[in-house]
């Protein structure tokens, strides 16, 4: 007999969202100090914008 509530889920999204999430928290528990918008930005997988000076 089926059981309705055995189903298996899994979001793709949110998936992503954490592995990204994970990856910040090891980034800055290895650390000595606070992680720059650019070493977010590279943890993150962002490209640098273009426009912003400097």
């Amino acid at each position: 007999m089926h059981d309705q509530f055995d189903v298996s889920l899994e979001d793709s999204d949110l998936l992503g969202e954490v592995e990204l999430t994970t990856n910040l928290i090891i980034a800055a528990s290895e650390s000595d100090d606070h992680l720059s918008e650019a070493q977010i930005d590279e943890i993150l997988g962002v490209a640098p914008d273009p426009y912003a000076g400097g």
